[in-house]
């Protein structure tokens, strides 16, 4: 018997063993008999250096969840929600997450898990003309980190600003504040407020930490403010010592950054909801209106939302499962990260309308005149203003603002985190060694990245980055994933690792999900995306048409990896145009074994029937 060593495809088991015909004659090995003939065991050793793996099972969930649970779960969720008929969105909701998030999520853990690989080198075990997808995701993570973390370094100004008995944000008598500015504080019930006035809180967001009053728009950005790159500068270097060493160390940074922000949405919550006029908001926030659910924006938005804070496609879920032990239960480890995620979206709705109802009782205003801004200004203006109206507010401004930095750190480690795994897979001879180097070099570049996002006009690039640079091009991505995976690799192929890994085969909803709803839930988000284009707006700053333009080629820069990535494999390849393109669709280890089978049986041909 013969045995062969097939160092160029990977395997997850001790062995891979194919019954074939055996050439007759003695071997290293044993054959087993089958009716005259016997069986040729073709054994795989694997030359590949051990995998680093999470030191606690905890610290891979801790990592996940706080990857998936970020800023927008505090934010966006709870403003869509109450825009798309309160209560009554919770249905769509879930249902986005049922046949659309949580599948797409689930197959992610389960593709890194069983291949062990990046976003990158993890498509020659899938479908390897698809390879232009990790090296899209790179980029995408890379845009990301350079407009993501600027919002934690205005947490972080708000966080330094808060250590003082009277919060800034409180008072109209700084040196930013102008004529128009007017106290509004529960305990001035004499104060006229027009459609004129401006809030403290509002000038102190604008003026003094954005100074977007020194921008006229995006073709003019000003200067750097070094106040605000001194601080991305310290997030950075958090970012840097968190992540140098791998998994073994950002999972023990998350058992912080991960839990801490639990802990003070309970105490927000409760302070919340014994401030006069809450029930206002959560009654705003929870009264279902069903006729919204007719409206195709509110399933638009449904399936946005889940996507979004779940978070397949950006080669995370593929990086954290790639260090878990082959046989860990993902499966498991899907269901219970996600439902967090959800759970914590909605937890933090109260936590942000509870206040919102006693901002509106001290206005003495509808909460819906209130809560009229979505993103950062709701966290930075409003709630802001509605700590600094509190007892204690500079305790709960504190503990606010580092929950939220927290909040942006883990999805930072993760993100980060992806693109490093990909590219130290792709390339371990030259990067393995020098993770260290290679992480500094990644987190410069970040950093020289985000100094458009510092200057005084830097809000209006965090919010066509945020509009255009990653959401249209990371579902485009994800769907070519899906169909890679379900279509190309096949479902079958791909439930049946599930089972080696697992021990049991996926179910038919997971497979219909993967097959078909998947692609129809992304295909839905990238039409209704292109047919509704948002209109882009920041204060009183309208989006001129030059930059749909730019934040277009921003997205296509990365997307344009996918199709390039094909035209210069199947070029570079020998062969007839049928052969290449076969030889590309098979993965490696398909690839290989099925030249071994075809090898050992001509062998069988021209010598066992020849006898």
């Amino acid at each position: 018997m013969g045995t062969i060593s097939a160092s160029s495809a990977t395997l997850h088991s001790s062995s891979l063993r194919t019954s074939l015909p055996s050439v007759p004659g003695g071997g290293t090995g044993s054959t087993v008999p089958m009716g005259g003939l016997r069986t040729l065991v073709v054994q795989q050793t694997s030359l590949e250096r051990p995998r680093e793996t999470w030191s606690k099972k905890m610290d891979f969930l801790l990592s996940v969840i706080g990857y998936a649970v970020d800023l927008g779960n505090v934010w966006r969720f709870p403003y869509i929600c109450y825009q798309n008929g309160g209560g009554a969105f919770l249905l769509p909701y879930l249902l986005m997450a049922v046949f659309g998030g949580v599948p797409l999520f689930y197959m992610e853990l389960a593709l890194g898990q069983f291949h062990r690989s990046g976003c990158i080198s993890i498509w020659k075990h899938i479908c390897p003309i698809f390879k232009g997808i990790g090296f899209a995701i790179c980029i995408i993570a890379l845009y990301i980190a350079f407009y993501y973390n600027t919002i934690m370094a205005w947490a972080l100004y708000y966080l330094l600003s808060s250590f003082r008995p009277t919060l800034p944000w409180t008072t109209c008598t700084n040196s930013w504040n102008t004529a128009n500015c007017n106290r509004y504080m529960s305990s001035d019930h004499n104060v006229s407020w027009s459609n004129s006035s401006t809030s403290p809180a509002e000038e102190f967001y604008t003026r003094q930490v954005l100074q977007v009053h020194l921008s006229p728009g995006l073709h003019q950005l000003g200067s750097v403010s070094w106040q605000l790159a001194l601080c991305l500068l310290f997030i950075f270097t958090i970012v840097y010592f968190s992540i140098w060493k791998g998994v073994k160390m950002s999972g023990k940074v998350v058992w912080v950054t991960a839990t801490f922000p639990y802990l003070v949405l309970l105490v927000l919550l409760i302070r919340g909801a014994t401030l006069p006029g809450a029930w206002r908001g959560v009654v705003f926030y929870l009264k279902p209106d069903w006729e919204k659910l007719l409206s195709t924006t509110v399933w638009i938005d449904a399936a946005a939302q889940i996507f979004f804070s779940l978070g397949p496609g950006f080669g995370v879920l593929l990086a954290f499962a790639s260090y878990n032990p082959f046989h860990n239960n993902c499966y498991k480890d899907a269901l219970l990260t996600s439902s967090v995620n959800c759970l914590t979206s909605f937890l933090s709705g109260f936590v942000i309308f509870t206040v919102l109802g006693y901002m509106a009782e001290m206005r003495q205003q509808d909460v819906d005149a209130v809560a009229k801004d979505a993103g950062p200004s709701l966290l930075f203006i409003i709630y802001a203003e509605a700590i600094a109206n509190m007892p204690a507010a500079t305790f709960f401004a504190i503990i606010f603002f580092l929950m939220i930095i927290m909040l942006g750190l883990d999805s930072t480690f993760a993100g980060l985190e992806g693109v490093i795994t990909a590219m130290l897979d792709e390339f371990p001879h030259i990067l393995v060694k020098r993770r260290e180097w290679f992480v500094f070099g990644l987190v410069c570049v970040c950093y020289l990245g985000a100094l458009s996002t510092l200057t005084y006009g830097g809000a209006f690039v965090v919010k066509l980055f945020e509009e255009y640079a990653t959401g249209p091009a990371v579902i485009t991505v994800v769907l070519l994933e899906v169909i890679a995976v379900s279509w190309f690799y096949g479902t079958n192929r791909f439930c049946n690792d599930i089972q080696v890994m697992l021990g049991f085969y996926p179910g038919f909803f997971w497979k219909v999900c993967w097959v078909a709803i998947c692609p129809c839930f992304l295909l839905f988000i990238i039409i209704s995306f292109l047919a509704f284009p948002p209109e882009v707006r920041l204060f009183d700053y309208h989006y001129p048409p030059w930059t749909t333009v730019l934040g277009y080629c921003i997205g296509v820069s990365s997307f344009i990896c996918v199709p390039a990535y094909m035209v210069y494999h199947l070029l570079n390849a020998r062969g007839t145009f049928k052969q290449v393109l076969i030889c590309r669709i098979l993965p490696v280890d398909a690839h290989t074994l099925t030249l071994a089978t075809h090898f050992y049986w001509h062998i069988l041909h021209h010598t066992c029937f020849q006898i």
